[in-house]
C-alpha cells in the first residue's frame, strides 16, 4: 500500500518481506512471532536475559548455604534432654506430697511444655530449610506430631506412676507381679491397651513425623562451596550430647528400624549428592555425626546386653535393643 500523504512510510515486517520476494511460505510461518512487530526481536532478546538473571539468581541461591543454626540446635538439645530424658528423673526424685498419685506429675508438666515447644522448634527448622515439604503435608505431620506425643503423654504417666506400686518395666503387662493377680481378668487387658497406647501408637505418631521433619530438613544441606564443609566449633561441642539422647530416643522408645530406615536414606542421599559434587553443609554435618554416634552407641548398648536373659524374654525377635528404663528398674533399682 502507498505511504498517507504526510506521513512517514511504516517499515515492511520480516513475513511481508518473505511473502512479497515469495518462497518463504514456511519460514513466514516459522518467524510468525517474530514478524508481527518491528520491536519482536527486541522483546524476545528481553525476555532472553530476563530468563537467564533468573537462572542465575537460582544458581546463587543453590551455592549459597545458610550458616550453622546454633540457636536452634542448642535449644533442640537442651529441651530433649530436659523435658524428655529428665522428665522420669523429676516424677521419681520429686516428692508425692506435693505430686500425689491421683495427679500429673512434675515429669508430666515436662512432657506438656515438650508438646509445646519442640513442634514450635520443628517449625522454626522447616523455615530456614532451603528444602521444604508442601505446606499441608507440614502441617499435618506436627498435627500428628502433636497427637502422638500427647497420647504417649497419658499412657507414660500412668506406666511410670506405677514404680511407686511395684511395677516392674523389664517385665511384660501380664507377668507383672501387681498386675497378673488382677480381678476380674478384664482389668488386664485394659493395662495391655494403656501400654499399646503408650509404647506403640503413640510412639509411631510421635516419631514418624519428627523424622520426616528432619529427613526434609537434611535433604536440603547441601553445598558446593568448600568454605561450607565443616562444622565450626560450637557445633563439635553439641554432637556428642546430641547423639547421645538420640540413643536414648531410640531405645527407649524401641523405634531402632525407623532410625536405622531414615539413617540409611540419609547416608543413600550423601552418596547421591556427592556424585553432582555437592556436599554437606554445617547442619547437615552436624546432624549426620549426632545419627552416627547413636548407631555406634546402639550396637554397644546392644553388644553390652547381649546375653541377658531377662531382657531376652521381654524382646525376643531378630531385634532385640532393650530399654534403659528396664534395665533400670532389672538391675538398679532392684539392688535398693
Amino acid at each position: 500500500m502507498a505511504a498517507v500523504a504526510g506521513q512517514e512510510p511504516r517499515p515492511e515486517t520480516l513475513g511481508a518481506i518473505l511473502r512479497r520476494e515469495g518462497g518463504g511460505a514456511g519460514l513466514s510461518r516459522a518467524f510468525k512471532p517474530l514478524a508481527q512487530s518491528p520491536l519482536s526481536c527486541e522483546t524476545s532478546l528481553r525476555k532472553l536475559k530476563l530468563k537467564g538473571k533468573s537462572k542465575g539468581l537460582k544458581a546463587m541461591r543453590a551455592a549459597r548455604t545458610a550458616p550453622f543454626h546454633l540457636d536452634l540446635w542448642f535449644y533442640f538439645t537442651l529441651q530433649n534432654w530436659v523435658l524428655d530424658f529428665g522428665r522420669p528423673i523429676a516424677m521419681l526424685d520429686s516428692p508425692l506430697e506435693w505430686f500425689p498419685l491421683n495427679k500429673p506429675s512434675v515429669g508430666d508438666y515436662f512432657h506438656m511444655a515438650y508438646n509445646v515447644i519442640t513442634p514450635f522448634l520443628l517449625l522454626k527448622l522447616i523455615e530456614r530449610s532451603p528444602r521444604t515439604l508442601p505446606r499441608s503435608v507440614t502441617y499435618v505431620s506436627i498435627i500428628i506430631f502433636i497427637m502422638g506425643a500427647s497420647i504417649h503423654l497419658v499412657g507414660d504417666s500412668v506406666n511410670h506412676r506405677l514404680l511407686f506400686s511395684g511395677y516392674q518395666h523389664h517385665l511384660s503387662v501380664r507377668e507383672n507381679p501387681i498386675i497378673k493377680n488382677l480381678k476380674p481378668e478384664t482389668l488386664i487387658d485394659s493395662f495391655e491397651l494403656l501400654y499399646y497406647y503408650d509404647e506403640y501408637l503413640g510412639h509411631c505418631m510421635w516419631y514418624i513425623p519428627f523424622f520426616l521433619i528432619l529427613f526434609t530438613y537434611f535433604s536440603g544441606c547441601f553445598t558446593a562451596s568448600k568454605a561450607e564443609r565443616w562444622m565450626p566449633g560450637p557445633a563439635l561441642l553439641l554432637v556428642a550430647p546430641s547423639g547421645l539422647y538420640y540413643w536414648y530416643l531410640v531405645t527407649e522408645g524401641q523405634i531402632f528400624i525407623l532410625f536405622i530406615f531414615t539413617f540409611f536414606a540419609m547416608l543413600a542421599l550423601v552418596l547421591h549428592q556427592k556424585r553432582k559434587r555437592l556436599f554437606l553443609d554445617s547442619n547437615g554435618l552436624f546432624l549426620f555425626s549426632s545419627f552416627t554416634l547413636t548407631l555406634l552407641l546402639v550396637a554397644l548398648w546392644v553388644a553390652w546386653l547381649w546375653n541377658d536373659p531377662v531382657l531376652r524374654k521381654k524382646y525376643p525377635g531378630v531385634i532385640y535393643v532393650p530399654e534403659p528404663w528396664a534395665f533400670y528398674t532389672l538391675h538398679v533399682s532392684s539392688r535398693h
